[in-house]
C-alpha cells in the first residue's frame, strides 16, 4: 500500500509539496488504508491544483483521505494551519449527517452557515468542494441511493457555496451532475436539444467569432475571442425562471472576449454595438456594479447575422481568472509584498459573503452584508437538527426566542447536549439545545436586567419588552415601583427622594420612571447610582459650616481606617459608627450625642435614631462625610439555593472587586434547600456597596441580597 502513497506524491498536482512535506508524509503516513478511494483522491488533488491550492491544503487533503482515528491524528506532526484544515474537513461529516436527518423540511442555508462556522480556516471550503465533486463524479457513474444522497447534498450545500465563492470551474459541474441525478428526464431532454442543433450552432459561432475578432484587431486591441460552453442546469433554470421554451433563450449562442485592460472592455463593447443591433434590456455592467461574489464582466445581447441573438461577454483576463476560480484566483494573483494584505481583505470579504442569505445579488444580499460577520455568530441545533443562527454570547433563552416568541415567553429551563444548564449559559456552535416550557406565557422582568446576562440578542430583549408593554399602565407602574423599592430597601435607602434625578432619565414623573424600570429600559442600579451622584453634588455645592471641625477616627481594632466626619461648631469630639445601621461614606447621615460615648453616626433614616431624637431632640447634630478615601465595614445578608461552590463564587467575586472580607458565616436550612450567608466586608463608599450587592444578586441561585 505504500506504493499508493508514492503514486499520490508523484502526481503533477502534488508538485507544490516541498521535499520536507513529502518526507514527513512518507514517514508518518506510510500507507493509505485499504478502503481509500484512490481515483477520488487523485481527482481531488487535480481539482485543487487547478484552483492554485498551496502545500498545506494538498497535505491536509492527503491526510484526510487516510482516515486516521483522532488518537492517531494527534501523533502526526502537522505544519501551521493543517490542524485547522483537518478540523474543518471533519466538520463536514456532522453537516452531512444533519442534512440526512433533515430530509423533510430541510434548512440548507442554516447548514451552509454551520459548515462555515465550524471551519476556522476558510481554505477548508475549496478542499471540501473539490473532494465532494470528485466523489460525485464517481457516484454518478454507479447511480443508486448513494448518488441521490450526494446529489441532494450538492444541490443544498456545495453548489451554493461554490456559487458564492465565485468558483465557476467547480460550480457548473457540481450543478450539472446533481441535476443529472435528481432530474434525469429534464437533463436528457435539454442535452438532446443541445446536441440536435450543435453543428449549426458551432458553425454560426465560428462565423461570428471571425467577424468580431477582425473588428477588435482593427482597433489595435490584443484580445482572445472564444465560444462559451453552455451548461445544462443553467439553461433549465433560466427556462423555469423566465418561463421560456428552449428556442427562446438568448444565450444559447454565446462568445467571450478577453482583453488586458478594463478600458478596453468598454471599447470592445462599443465595437460590438456599432456592428450589430443590441437587444433592449439585455445589457448588464458587472464591472461598474460587480455581483455579490465579486464577479465582474460586461454582458450584452445583439442580433447577429441571420437575425439570430448572440450573447457577448467582455472582461479582462484577470476578471476571467476570478470568474473561473473565484476566491482561489487570489492565491495566484499576488503582486509583490501586497499579496498577503490583499488575501486578508479577500478572506474578510469571503466571510461577509458566505454569511449572506440570498443566492442572487440585490438589496437582500446587500442587507445581509451589513449584518455581523460569520465569526460573530454561533450556530446551535434544535432537537430535530435544525440550525439556529444566533449572536455570539447567546443563551438558551435567546435560542428559545429565535425559535418562536411564544417558546421564549414560556421558557422555564433548557438542556444542552442532554444536560440541564442555566438560562444564562453561553451557547457554542454545534451544541444541541432543548427548551423546557411551562404552561403559562409570562416572561420574567429580571431577564431584562443587564447584570443578569440572560439575553444577548437585542431582538430577544425587544420581544420581552413588547410583552410587558401590552400590560396596562397601572400594572407596569406597580411592578416598577416594587422593583425600585426592593432595591432601595436592600441598600437601606427606602426613603430616598427621587424627584431630583428624574430629568436624568427623561422621566416626566416618578410614575414614568417606574414604567421604565418595569420595561427594563432603566435598571435599579442606574437609579441608585444617580441618587449617589446627586448626593455628592449637593454636598459639594453646600457652603462650609461655621467653625466646622474634621474629626478623624482612630484605627479600629479590626484594622479598618475610619472615615473623617465634619461636625458643625464642635471640636475634639469622640465619634463612632452606630452598630445598629452601620452607615457608609456617601449616604446621608446624622449624629446623636450620647452621654458616655460621644457622637454616634447613624444613617439619616435609621429607626433607632428617629426614636432617640423623638425622645430628646436636643441631642441631634448635623454631620457629613469628609473623607471618602477610607473604608467602612458593613454587613450583608445573602439568601441562596444551597449549591456546590456557592461560597467559592462569593469569595471570588469579592476578591475581583478588590475588597477585604472580614468574615463570612453560613447557615443552611436542609428543609427548603437554602442557605443564608452573613458577609462582613469593607467598602469605600455607598456606590461600591451598591455595585457589590448587585453583582452578588446576579450569581446563580441567589434569591436575595440585602444590607443589614
Amino acid at each position: 500500500m505504500s506504493l499508493m502513497l508514492d503514486e499520490v506524491l508523484a502526481l503533477p498536482a502534488a508538485s507544490v509539496l516541498s521535499d520536507a512535506d513529502r518526507q514527513r508524509l512518507q514517514t508518518h503516513l506510510p500507507a493509505l488504508p485499504q478502503g481509500t478511494d484512490w481515483p477520488c483522491l487523485a481527482d481531488t488533488l487535480a481539482l485543487l491544483a487547478t484552483l492554485g491550492a498551496d502545500a498545506r491544503m494538498l497535505a491536509a487533503a492527503i491526510v484526510d483521505a487516510a482516515g486516521l482515528a483522532p488518537e492517531a491524528l494527534k501523533t502526526l506532526p502537522l505544519e501551521t494551519g493543517e490542524a485547522a484544515l483537518l478540523e474543518g474537513l471533519a466538520a463536514e461529516q456532522q453537516v452531512r449527517a444533519l442534512h440526512a436527518e433533515q430530509r423533510q423540511g430541510s434548512d440548507p442555508e442554516g447548514l451552509r452557515r454551520l459548515l462555515l462556522a465550524m471551519s476556522q480556516d476558510l481554505r477548508v471550503v475549496p478542499i471540501l468542494l473539490a473532494r465532494h465533486l470528485a466523489r460525485l463524479r464517481h457516484a454518478v457513474v454507479e447511480s443508486g441511493e448513494e448518488a441521490s444522497a450526494l446529489a441532494r447534498l450538492t444541490r443544498d450545500i456545495h453548489a451554493p457555496l461554490a456559487n458564492r465563492l465565485g468558483i465557476w470551474q467547480l460550480k457548473w459541474e457540481l450543478e450539472d451532475l446533481a441535476f443529472r441525478v435528481l432530474e434525469p428526464d429534464a437533463y436528457r431532454r435539454i442535452a438532446r436539444l443541445l446536441d440536435d442543433k450543435r453543428r449549426d450552432r458551432e458553425d454560426y459561432i465560428a462565423q461570428f467569432k471571425r467577424e468580431l475578432g477582425e473588428a477588435v484587431a482593427a482597433a489595435g486591441i490584443q484580445a482572445d475571442v472564444a465560444g462559451r460552453p453552455k451548461h445544462i442546469y443553467s439553461i433549465w433554470r433560466k427556462m423555469q425562471k423566465k418561463n421560456l421554451p428552449f428556442e427562446g433563450l438568448y444565450d444559447l449562442r454565446a462568445v467571450r472576449v478577453l482583453v488586458d485592460e478594463t478600458a478596453e472592455c468598454y471599447t470592445v463593447l462599443g465595437l460590438v454595438h456599432a456592428r450589430w443591433l443590441p437587444v433592449p434590456g439585455e445589457f448588464d455592467d458587472y464591472i461598474a456594479r460587480p455581483k455579490a461574489n465579486d464577479y465582474r464582466s460586461l454582458h450584452t445581447c445583439v442580433v447577429g447575422p441571420g437575425g439570430k441573438v448572440v450573447e457577448v461577454q467582455i472582461r479582462t483576463r484577470e476578471m476571467h481568472a476570478h470568474a473561473e476560480l473565484g476566491v482561489a484566483a487570489h492565491w495566484r494573483y499576488k503582486e509583490g509584498g501586497a499579496g498577503d494584505a490583499a488575501l486578508e481583505r479577500k478572506v474578510a470579504w469571503m466571510r461577509k459573503l458566505l454569511d449572506a442569505s440570498s443566492e442572487e445579488g440585490g438589496a437582500d444580499l446587500q442587507a445581509g452584508l451589513d449584518h455581523e460577520l460569520v465569526e460573530d455568530r454561533i450556530y446551535a441545533l434544535s432537537p430535530k437538527g435544525e440550525v439556529i443562527d444566533l449572536p455570539q454570547g447567546a443563551t438558551p433563552l435567546d435560542f428559545a426566542y429565535r425559535v418562536h416568541t411564544e417558546v421564549g415567553h414560556r421558557c422555564r429551563g433548557a438542556k444542552v447536549d442532554g444536560r440541564i444548564v442555566t438560562l444564562d449559559y453561553k451557547l457554542r456552535t454545534g451544541e444541541r439545545v432543548e427548551i423546557m416550557t411551562g404552561k403559562v406565557s409570562e416572561p420574567r422582568r429580571d431577564w431584562l436586567l443587564p447584570g443578569n446576562r440572560f439575553l444577548a440578542s437585542a431582538r430577544s430583549r425587544d420581544k420581552v419588552r413588547a410583552w410587558f408593554h401590552k400590560l396596562d399602565r397601572e400594572r407596569n407602574q406597580q411592578a416598577g415601583r416594587e422593583i425600585l423599592e426592593r432595591e432601595l430597601k436592600r441598600l437601606g435607602q427606602a426613603d430616598a427622594v427621587l424627584d431630583g434625578i428624574l430629568p436624568r432619565f427623561h422621566a416626566s414623573s416618578i410614575e414614568a420612571l417606574w414604567i421604565q424600570l418595569a420595561l427594563g429600559e432603566t435598571s435599579p442600579h442606574q437609579v441608585v447610582r444617580a441618587l449617589g451622584e446627586a448626593r455628592k453634588a449637593m454636598q459639594a455645592a453646600a457652603p462650609e459650616p461655621a467653625q466646622a471641625a474634621v474629626i478623624t477616627h482612630k484605627t479600629a481594632d479590626d484594622g479598618a481606617a475610619r472615615p473623617g466626619v465634619s461636625v458643625a461648631g464642635v471640636d475634639n469630639l469622640l465619634v463612632h459608627i452606630a452598630r445598629c445601621c452601620q452607615p457608609v461614606p456617601g449616604e446621608p447621615v446624622a449624629g446623636y450625642l450620647s452621654k458616655r460615648r460621644g457622637l454616634a453616626m447613624h444613617r439619616a433614616n435609621c429607626p433607632a435614631l428617629q426614636r432617640m431624637v423623638a425622645a430628646d431632640p436636643a441631642r441631634w447634630m448635623p454631620v457629613s462625610w469628609e473623607d471618602a478615601g477610607n473604608r467602612q465595614r458593613v454587613e450583608i445578608t445573602m439568601t441562596a439555593i444551597d449549591r456546590r461552590y456557592l461560597l467559592r463564587d462569593v469569595s471570588n467575586l469579592i476578591a475581583q472587586e478588590n475588597l477585604h472580607v472580614g468574615n463570612i458565616h453560613g447557615n443552611s436550612n436542609t428543609r427548603d434547600g437554602r442557605t443564608r450567608l452573613t458577609i462582613q466586608v469593607q467598602v469605600r463608599d455607598f456606590d461600591q456597596l451598591s455595585q457589590l450587592i448587585g453583582k452578588l444578586a446576579a450569581l446563580p441561585g441567589v434569591e436575595d441580597v440585602r444590607r443589614n
